[in-house]
């Protein structure tokens, strides 16, 4: 029973994969097949995803942006730094609708200044202009005390001087009560004492949480929050209360932009240029996989098959993160080929020099996989650590924050990952199963 089971999940993860990988648009006689895709709501949740491969802006083509800066009102000390901040902010809002590789840019152009933005393979183009562009500028608001005894019609709300720079972090949670998405705020030590006063001066009446001038949340104060935690309820859906976090954690921009200019553009690299691009890798791949079979026969046979379930899974967790490919990245996937070939040399080596010492097959088996393990691992996490430092997840300063790299970083890395396993896990199980010592 428990072969079974492990047999049943086995296929179905196999199964899984494959329809992850399938091409887009394929025709099978009078049907029309594409990868697989999800539309389901769980838990009161709406879960609404597509696994299909997303190119970049060298291979697709995308939107072309332009934004122009308001420095009416900005120092002359302070204007470099604030329109870096500012196309920093905008390159990471731009990031959160996935491994998008964005070309971010300040243009000066006499006295005005501009930002421009190229979006690669994104699709809600105005979902992303509504992001970029958005100040989320938070604030706290109380009604105001009136001596007038004549009721008005609506309160009349100030400033409590808590706002968005308060914040030390905005999160997705759920209501325990109903289960609605809301956004938990965090405040710093400034935000919490300003939030206590405000609470305890507003017992039984509502604070008015004001984004971009949008009301959206009047809680009631039944008692003082003093601990600097709070939440922003309304009607909100998950994506809406996400990108509400985002925009609080990502931070106002300095400075106003407004939108100049928008236009599609086509891929730089062209048609032909891609299509050379992908006759060059699957030569390349032909030929590792005629290496591997002329050079040591059937186990060179069962490394090619590991060499194809490689791939196979390597596409399947692009397309699910999604990660926007662009040249670089290809490049990155290809590179991560040759370290999946070379931890089955290494292994088919070590083999091969245990079976010259007179042991069978079985037991060469078993040393050759112990003794090339540590090599193998070595080798990748070596090459997972540049990968981390070229990515800079963290962004830290000293190292590459945007462009290219870190695409070339994200797929190496998914490579090497994914060769580690087949090349321990799963290039062993085919050994067990498939080769027979010959006689």
């Amino acid at each position: 029973m428990k072969n079974f089971f492990k047999v049943f999940f086995l296929v179905a993860i196999s199964v899984l994969i494959l329809l992850i990988d399938l091409p887009e648009n394929l025709k099978i006689g009078s049907y029309t097949v594409n990868p697989l895709s999800v539309d389901l709501k769980l838990f009161g949740i709406n879960i609404k995803k597509d696994f299909k491969t997303k190119l970049g802006l060298d291979l697709k083509g995308g939107s072309h942006l332009v934004f122009e800066a308001d420095t009416k009102n900005i120092k002359a000390e302070d204007l470099q730094d604030s329109l870096s901040s500012a196309r920093d902010i905008i390159e990471k809002r731009v990031n959160f609708f996935g491994v998008s590789e964005p070309t971010v840019q300040t243009i000066r152009s006499g006295n005005s200044y501009r930002i421009s933005v190229d979006l690669p393979g994104v699709d809600q183009v105005k979902e992303a202009v509504a992001l970029i562009g958005k100040t989320a500028q938070l604030s706290f608001r109380e009604e105001k005390v009136s001596d007038d005894k004549e009721a008005t019609s609506s309160p009349v709300l100030v400033e409590t001087g808590l706002t968005g720079k308060h914040i030390k972090k905005a999160v997705v949670d759920f209501n325990q009560q109903d289960g609605n998405p809301q956004v938990a705020l965090s405040f710093n030590d400034e935000g919490a004492k300003l939030f206590g006063e405000i609470t305890s001066r507003n017992l039984n009446k509502k604070v008015y949480i004001v984004v971009d001038n949008f009301l959206v949340s009047d809680p009631v104060v039944r008692q003082p929050i003093l601990d600097g935690n709070a939440v922003i309820t309304s009607n909100f859906s998950v994506d809406e209360a996400k990108k509400l976090a985002i925009s609080i954690n990502s931070g106002a921009l300095p400075i106003s932009i407004k939108l100049v200019e928008q236009k599609n553009i086509g891929p730089t690299l062209g048609a032909t240029e891609i299509r050379k691009s992908v006759y060059a890798g699957a030569i390349g791949l032909v030929a590792v996989l005629l290496f591997m079979i002329l050079y040591y026969g059937r186990l060179g046979m069962i490394a090619s098959l590991a060499l194809i379930i490689y791939g196979l899974i390597s596409l399947a967790i692009v397309r699910i993160i999604p990660v926007v490919l662009t040249l670089p990245g290809i490049a990155g996937f290809i590179l991560s080929i040759g370290m999946a070939v070379d931890s089955n040399i290494l292994i088919f080596e070590r083999i091969k020099e245990e079976m010259r010492k007179g042991k069978d097959f079985d037991i060469a088996s078993k040393l050759g996989f112990g003794r090339a393990i540590d090599a193998i691992k070595d080798a990748n996490i070596t090459t997972l650590t540049v990968a981390f430092i070229l990515f800079n997840p963290l962004n830290w300063s000293f190292l590459p924050q945007f462009g290219m790299v870190r695409g070339f970083a994200l797929t190496l890395a998914i490579g090497v990952g994914t060769s580690l396993f087949t090349g321990i896990v799963i290039t062993k199980r085919l050994i067990k199963f498939f080769y027979k010592q010959p006689k």
